[in-house]
């Protein structure tokens, strides 16, 4: 794993975790103070989204067996990014929503305490997707840890299989190198052998001649 790619994952994940905390903060805000915080919750996103994109860049150089896992963790937080926006519209929804109360409240209007039970529902109901994503995104995490480990034990594996493989075509070699030597070997037997085969041949062929003669002169 990349060292360079996990500093940027550690900074993306705490600052996912301030920024989620900062949204359910909101939530319970009215006026400006809640317009103020929006706009830090807007700038945190702005730094996570160059966050994710320095890790992709980091993954993408990476060897393809690495990149794949990364590349999987990397759509994760792209997942709860996209949850992270999406909190925010609602929350700038709401925020419009209180304005124009208090427009209509000073205006006269008389449906406030209705109002605010709604708002109020709308709250507890994205404190809860908050919370849900939440899990979601720990149990992704845990889910991407798993596969991680998987993968290097995968790669240990593979590395041991390559191991026994070179030792294999080693021991073929050593295997081929001695064939060679035995040829080498049989090669010179025969030679001698048919070296041997002549000098018996010229021996007797000679002795033959000799006691051919010795009879001959003896008849004679």
């Amino acid at each position: 794993m990349s060292d360079v790619f996990e500093g940027y994952e550690r900074q993306y994940s705490e600052l996912s975790a301030n920024l989620t905390k900062k949204c359910t903060v909101a939530g319970a805000l009215d006026g400006e103070q809640k317009k103020q915080k929006i706009s830090e919750i807007k700038a945190g996103i702005d730094d996570a989204e160059s966050l994710i994109r320095k890790m992709d860049l980091e993954a993408r150089s990476l060897p393809p067996n690495i990149k794949a896992v990364l590349l999987a963790k990397l759509r994760e937080y792209k997942s709860d990014l996209n949850n992270l926006k999406s909190e925010v519209k609602r929350l700038v929804s709401g925020n419009s929503y209180s304005s124009a109360r208090d427009e209509l409240l000073e205006s006269g209007m008389a449906d406030t305490l209705t109002a605010s039970a709604d708002q109020r529902g709308r709250l507890m109901m994205s404190t809860e997707r908050l919370n849900k994503s939440t899990d979601r995104v720990k149990d992704s995490r845990r889910t991407m840890l798993e596969t991680e480990e998987l993968g290097v034990s995968i790669l240990q594996d593979l590395h041991s299989q390559r191991q026994s493989l070179l030792h294999a075509n080693n021991t073929l070699h050593g295997v081929d190198d001695n064939i060679g030597k035995s040829k080498r070997v049989l090669t010179s037997m025969a030679r001698r052998m048919s070296r041997n085969k002549w000098i018996i041949g010229s021996v007797i062929t000679v002795l033959v001649i000799a006691i051919a003669l010795i009879l001959y002169f003896k008849l004679k």
